[in-house]
């Protein structure tokens, strides 16, 4: 089944230099894609635009064979549907806590939702425990470590059962103990039917972790799209400044 599909995208800040530059993906359920470049190669951006966070100044971009525009999200039940099963992990997840408490945190996506008290007491509880953050729950989320930071905004999005999860440079600022972790619940989840899109420039993590691969150039183009052949072809990688 598929769940993206980016036709021809290009998109523009300001200053109306190209981040992204023709873009062409596809990404069907259960994949685990990663979106590898340097920096500055507009990952980020690429996955704003598939989270409904940014539009295409050209170009389409379909979800869940629907065209994901402005006014598609018009639509209050396309809205919900859509915010519930797509949700994005950004790279300064201080960004996205807010909450005087974890618990409070980890709640918050399941009251927009309209789920019971009960039902949020349960359900907090098993992420929690699954994320084995259990005694945070009271602790306020600015305090953590940075680890710690990433477990709780990554429960806080899957506690509403996602059907995709956009992960921006997961492992930056992690502790090697703290980027294992992480790498092992990703495949837990995987194996659960997730799917996810992330997005790198750690060659290590890709080879942990991809089954498909889109890299992505200095030119904000898609240069070379395959598995994981691509991270034995030394000289490309060196080419797309990678090494």
């Amino acid at each position: 089944m598929e769940i993206f599909r980016v036709e021809n995208v290009w998109y523009y800040y300001l200053d109306h230099r190209p981040a992204l530059s023709s873009i062409n993906l596809r990404i069907n359920k259960g994949e685990r894609v990663c979106l590898l470049g340097p920096n500055g190669a507009g990952k980020t951006t690429l996955l704003k635009i598939l989270d409904g966070l940014l539009y295409p100044k050209e170009g389409k971009v379909f979800a869940f064979s629907k065209e994901i525009r402005e006014e598609t999200f018009n639509d209050k039940e396309f809205n919900k549907f859509f915010r519930k099963n797509v949700v994005m992990l950004f790279q300064n997840v201080d960004a996205q806590l807010f909450s005087p408490t974890v618990r409070d945190e980890i709640a918050f996506g399941l009251i927009q939702l309209d789920f019971s008290l009960e039902e949020i007491e349960e359900k907090v509880r098993k992420i929690s425990e699954f994320f084995n953050i259990s005694h945070l729950l009271d602790r306020s989320p600015f305090q953590l470590s940075e680890g710690e930071k990433k477990k709780v905004a990554l429960a806080s999005l899957l506690v509403i059962e996602p059907e995709v999860i956009l992960l921006d440079e997961p492992t930056n600022g992690l502790d090697p103990r703290s980027a294992r972790d992480l790498i092992n619940l990703i495949k837990r989840l995987q194996e659960e039917g997730k799917t996810f899109v992330i997005s790198t420039h750690d060659l290590k993590l890709v080879e942990e972790l991809a089954e498909k691969i889109y890299v992505l150039g200095e030119d904000k183009r898609l240069i070379r799209e395959g598995g994981k052949e691509i991270l034995k072809d030394k000289e490309f990688l060196a080419n797309a400044n990678l090494i």
